[in-house]
């Protein structure tokens, strides 16, 4: 059926993509192999350093989704049978793991709840126990998008470095960067794996990996069979400002509207806008008397909030209501929580007006499924932002 008006695009990616950048992408296509594409090239690798906050960092860009960069991350580093450390932490981190077992990889996969992060101590004492110095890599999601959960980062990273162990630090920000504060080289990462269709306010279709120098040159030295997902190719292209194959020349044009739009906005107001608009969303939840899924206040994610409802709730349901009633779409449950949760994306593109239009639809979607809840959750909301 149509609906009248603008669909809300509320799951947490991809995203809302601003207007201006569906413009830019709408540009004629030029030559790859010319001049004027060697300029955008080289300035949306500037660019991407500074989202990252990566100056030390190698960006190389894939035409893919962010799974072809989780691949790419793998097989530049580890070589077939070694071992790799990752942490359970939702539906991607899960899907990560199963990517790397299929590659041949051995996985050291620390289970977990799936409503808490990266448990940094159960992490150092894997590597601890690590005498050897057989894990290859440690692979962690920065904010786990199935969940809501917002792993601390640095300080896990911290605790690795501490024990001297030389295994390379991979992290997924595929549903942070450009939304909640990062930094790859101050964090000692080294290598960051990210997508388009998030934070960086484009349609899905290309991904990242920024890269140490660390990272590049054990990628020089590595065993793994691998053609289109070879660093060294695309670094050798993107000095000049081109690519060893075809890129998706259309979508860098929509990338350096979106990298101006970021600056313009600056890094920092746009993790600032991030936290008011989260915070906003869970005073409404808690006035709501709904739960919350991830556990702890302290990796509450800025990117989206994860509603957990009672045994007996189909949230599928109250998402189908909604769609069907508000032309409004919410995030799904994914693995285990399929059905019990609902997921409210408040990233990218995002302001006030957006975030209480799809408050005021979640509110009555509550009422016209018959979930219980208390009524107010959108007031709450708007008080907040009011006096922030």
């Amino acid at each position: 059926m149509t609906q009248a008006g603008k669909h809300f695009l509320q799951i947490p990616g991809p995203t809302n993509v601003p207007d201006s950048v569906l413009r830019a992408i709408s540009s004629p296509t030029i030559d790859h192999r010319g001049p004027e594409f060697s300029e955008l090239t080289i300035s949306v690798i500037n660019g991407l350093k500074k989202v990252v906050k990566g100056p030390k960092s190698i960006p190389i860009i894939f035409p893919s989704s962010g799974t072809g960069a989780w691949e790419a991350a793998l097989v530049n580093i580890v070589s077939e049978g070694e071992k790799i450390l990752m942490f359970d932490t939702g539906q991607f981190s899960t899907l990560w793991k199963n990517m790397a077992e299929k590659l041949g990889f051995e996985v050291i996969y620390i289970q977990s709840d799936w409503r808490t992060g990266v448990d940094e101590n159960k992490i150092a004492q894997t590597i601890s126990d690590d005498k050897n110095h057989e894990i290859k890599a440690v692979c962690l999601v920065h904010n786990e998008t199935s969940t809501g959960v917002t792993s601390k980062i640095p300080s896990t990273i911290k605790k690795i470095k501490s024990l001297n162990h030389p295994a390379i630090i991979m992290v997924d920000t595929i549903s942070s960067l450009g939304s909640i504060d990062y930094s790859h080289d101050d964090w000692l990462v080294d290598v960051t794996i990210g997508g388009s269709q998030k934070g960086l306010m484009l349609p899905p279709g290309i991904a990242f990996n920024f890269v140490s120098e660390k990272a590049i040159e054990i990628s020089k030295l590595n065993s793994f069979k691998k053609s289109y997902w070879d660093w060294n190719e695309m670094v050798l292209n993107n000095s000049n400002g081109f690519f060893p194959y075809t890129p998706s020349t259309n979508i860098l044009f929509g990338l350096k509207e979106a990298l101006i739009l970021i600056d313009l906005e600056g890094l920092e107001k746009i993790f600032d806008r991030h936290k008011r608009h989260a915070k906003a969303t869970r005073l409404a939840v808690k006035s709501w008397g709904i739960e919350l899924l991830p556990i702890n206040e302290d990796e509450y994610s800025n990117s989206l909030t994860s509603l957990l409802f009672n045994s007996g709730v189909n949230a599928d349901y109250l998402r189908k209501i909604i769609l069907e009633k508000f032309n409004t779409s919410l995030g799904t449950g994914l693995g285990k929580w399929a059905g019990k949760i609902i997921r409210i994306g408040h990233l990218g593109d995002f302001d006030d007006p957006m975030l209480l239009g799809t408050l005021s639809v979640v509110e009555m979607g509550l009422s016209l499924a018959e979930i219980e809840h208390t009524s107010g959750g959108v007031k709450s909301a708007m008080d907040y932002l009011e006096k922030n």
